[in-house]
């Protein structure tokens, strides 16, 4: 199985924490030249020296995803010196918590621009390049919520089905140009969005992060949480050529988690 990324270039957002730094890691050992994206530059710069390097060229882009327009500019300006980006991972953090009839318009705008507008502006750089060398690989990282909501996520579940429709209209579009686009939906994941939403359960319940915890651990199969570098491993394979003909799809990475098939 070719699981070579060597001579392609990957671009990994939120890659300064959790999914996305370990994704970066794990595409860089599988020999990609790895840009990492994210808005704190002391972060990229710690992240950007743990990546592994073996004649390979590492580098950043500081953005914020609050800004789409500024994020694409700074992305269409790192392109110029490319052949292509041959791997683009769109990864964001998720929206805050809470019952979907309650939140604001403005909740549902700031997480429509950071998930599916800068997603969207982020294809538009890198798609003409992945055209013309025939290689392209879009993997967006959402959650299970695409299947099945999960409770008190209501903003979040709302976005997140709407990034795995525009995704999976995206597969269908580009899939005759050698560019496949796929969804990874991580279950729970030791992460800090984990621990933010552990916390605020135990803070609205009144009990324990660990009795929460456990709790939500005895709803998987696994009965544990996933590291996240089980998630970038996954990742790491539909960026591969061995994925060649794996296009549209959602694949859960949720220990069993989600009920339906």
């Amino acid at each position: 199985m070719n699981l070579d990324l060597n001579n392609k270039n990957a671009l990994v957002c939120g890659s300064t924490q959790g999914i996305g730094k370990a994704t970066a890691i794990q595409l860089a050992k599988l020999g990609a030249n790895v840009i990492l994206v994210a808005r704190n530059e002391q972060k990229l710069k710690s992240v950007l020296a743990l990546l592994p390097n073996n004649n390979q060229h590492h580098s950043y882009i500081v953005a914020d995803f609050r800004d789409p327009e500024e994020l694409q500019q700074k992305v269409l300006i790192k392109l110029h010196g490319l052949k292509a980006v041959h791997i683009l991972i769109n990864n964001t953090g998720g929206p805050a918590g809470g019952p979907v009839y309650s939140a604001k318009i403005s909740d549902f705008e700031s997480a429509f621009t950071q998930h599916l507008k800068c997603n969207h502006l982020l294809v538009q750089a890198v798609v003409p390049k992945m055209k013309e060398v025939g290689y392209g690989r879009i993997i967006n990282v959402i959650s299970t919520s695409v299947k099945q909501p999960l409770p008190d996520l209501g903003v979040s579940n709302t976005i997140r089905g709407a990034v795995g429709n525009w995704s999976k209209t995206l597969a269908n579009e580009l899939g005759e140009f050698g560019i496949t686009v796929n969804n990874v939906l991580p279950g729970a994941t030791e992460t800090e969005r984990l621990t933010q939403i552990i916390n605020n359960k135990a803070e609205k319940t009144g009990k324990t992060s660990e009795e929460i915890a456990n709790t939500m651990k005895s709803g998987i199969p696994a009965r544990r949480f996933a590291q996240p570098e089980e998630t970038a491993n996954a990742i790491a394979f539909l960026a591969s050529e061995a994925a060649g003909y794996v296009n549209g799809i959602n694949l859960p990475v949720d220990g069993g988690r989600t009920k339906s098939l």
